[in-house]
């Protein structure tokens, strides 16, 4: 993605404001920030969800608005914060649903088979794939939804807070998988609440205030007492967590 002077305007107040960024490579990418910052409206920008922005963002040098939908799905793909469906499809169901850009009939394939049941694999869902979508926790229904994105084989995947309703097994669980799956060549770019996710699992953070970026940079340089105090407006120290990367420890 390249995104050069994008601006978002809700009822005339600027949600976002001259974003100028390049996201490429297979990397983990946070976007952090407090509530309001713009994350989930960037996001969906670059989901191709949201319309009227200004500026121009771009997927492999195509506008996002100009890639045939189809065609765009094959590559990118998105995980809202939840998803609610009133109709009675299994959890295996809701995944196959990632399979729909390459559906050419009313029947799965061996390929779309062996995605489905790889993606649930990873994100531990398969003991529950019989199970009416609607009767699940939230944390589970988060889990199959990120299924489905990963059985669509994306070069890029974009998630809007993707751990919200998850257990701390799950949470690390699922950031886990993002990082070998980026290693392997995947593209992931998650907003995220967890500052301690962000730093212990990414490979860029982005910090987003009052709609611009901030601060752009690696982990242990994006996340510094400073950002904490001016952005978030905590009061923190900082000490080393997994693989030596930044830990906040936030005060009273």
């Amino acid at each position: 993605f390249t995104l050069r002077g994008v601006g978002m305007r809700y009822n005339g107040a600027a949600v976002l404001e001259n974003v100028n960024l390049d996201l490429t490579g297979n990397r983990l990418v946070a976007v952090v920030g407090p509530n309001g910052a713009g994350k989930s409206t960037l996001l969906g920008i670059l989901a191709g969800l949201r319309s009227g922005y200004l500026g121009e963002c771009l997927y492999e040098g195509r506008s996002v608005k100009k890639w045939p939908r189809r065609e765009f799905a094959r590559r990118v793909s998105f995980v809202p914060q939840s998803l609610r469906l009133e109709f009675p499809f299994t959890a295996e169901q809701v995944v196959f649903m990632g399979r729909m850009p390459y559906g050419d009939g009313l029947f799965e394939s061996d390929e779309d088979r062996a995605a489905v049941h790889e993606a649930m694999e990873l994100t531990d869902t398969l003991a529950f794939r019989r199970r009416d979508f609607r009767s699940l926790s939230g944390g589970e229904r988060q889990r199959v939804v990120l299924a489905s994105a990963l059985a669509q084989k994306p070069e890029t995947l974009l998630l809007d807070e993707p751990t919200t309703f998850l257990d701390l097994k799950h949470q690390l669980s699922i950031y886990s998988i993002l990082r070998s799956l980026c290693r392997e060549g995947l593209q992931a770019i998650a907003a995220t609440h967890d500052l301690n996710l962000a730093s212990a699992f990414s490979d860029r953070v982005i910090v987003l205030h009052h709609g611009r970026v901030v601060v752009d940079s690696t982990p242990e340089q994006a996340l510094t007492l400073q950002t904490l105090k001016e952005v978030f407006a905590v009061d923190a120290c900082i000490a080393k967590g997994p693989e030596g990367r930044p830990w906040i420890v936030y005060g009273h």
